[in-house]
């Protein structure tokens, strides 16, 4: 009879041990941490389902949600565009300096949020940063608007994209791509039709990941692009801004529905990965 994965990873020996109910104990500590900070956000005293739906109809809170909607999803294209090639050729191709290029790839990673927009804005100081300032500006635009804080959201994402691209073109077998082109596929008809179709489920994970990682920034923005209501003000700067004066319960409105869109985001990047069991 043919095991199924979870089985087969499954240690040798007795399921109850010391080392699984340790292991399981930090897990249940953490899942109820967890659980406690949602389950304290939606009981809160001040905040019931009237105010929170009065709350999330007023103009400042529709215009950052709509902000933060738009430069996300622009965001998105970007970062499906650069994650993708740049996923499969970290995946395929062997170049000079590919090991330093995958270690730089995840720097944005590993830094700070508020470093990139410090690194943007010092920037923008220099005359390669001027010029393409002046470009914008000659075209009627502003850094410091939908502009500036799609580049802080894109800095911040990328790398998680890129990183779950290369991690899905890897679980793709090099050989059906060769196996194309031996049977008359172009490289770049190996790419769509064998590639792209089997790494798809990964590919969007990674863009939703990418997504949500996208939303939530907010050290950047304030750094690079300020913050000023209904203009440049999206949901993290809301909920800043909205602490900063002591009206909380805004500003945990604000949060519960970024909270929503990140569990949405999590359930679709679990559905997306093969052999998922809920219980």
């Amino acid at each position: 009879m043919k095991r199924t994965r979870d089985e087969e990873m499954q240690p040798a020996g007795r399921r109850a041990n010391a080392v699984t109910i340790v292991c399981l104990g930090f897990l249940a500590v953490f899942l109820i941490a967890v659980g406690a900070l949602v389950v304290a956000d939606l009981t809160y005293k001040d905040l019931s389902v009237r105010t929170f739906v009065q709350l999330a109809g007023s103009a400042q809170v529709r215009s950052a949600v709509l902000l933060s909607i738009v430069s996300s999803l622009i965001t998105l294209v970007l970062v499906v565009l650069f994650a993708v090639p740049i996923g499969y050729a970290l995946s395929r191709v062997r170049f000079p300096g590919r090991t330093i290029a995958d270690t730089i790839v995840d720097f944005p990673i590993v830094l700070p949020p508020v470093v990139i927009g410090v690194s943007l804005l010092v920037f923008f100081t220099t005359w390669p940063g001027r010029a393409i300032e002046r470009a914008v500006e000659a075209a009627g635009l502003s850094l410091h608007s939908v502009i500036g804080i799609v580049l802080c959201q894109f800095f911040v994402s990328v790398s998680y994209a890129i990183r779950a691209a290369k991690a899905a073109f890897d679980s793709v077998d090099a050989r059906l791509e060769n196996m194309a082109l031996t049977l008359g596929c172009t490289r770049w008809a190996a790419l769509f039709r064998v590639s792209l179709p089997l790494a798809r489920n990964g590919l969007v994970a990674g863009a939703v990941m990418g997504w949500a990682r996208a939303i939530g920034v907010f050290g950047p923005l304030m750094v690079f692009v300020g913050t000023t209501r209904m203009k440049v003000e999206v949901m993290p700067t809301t909920i800043y801004l909205e602490l900063s004066i002591g009206r909380i319960e805004i500003s945990l409105a604000v949060a519960l529905m970024m909270l929503l869109m990140a569990g949405a985001a999590l359930v679709v990047v679990h559905l997306l990965t093969p052999r998922r069991k809920w219980f």
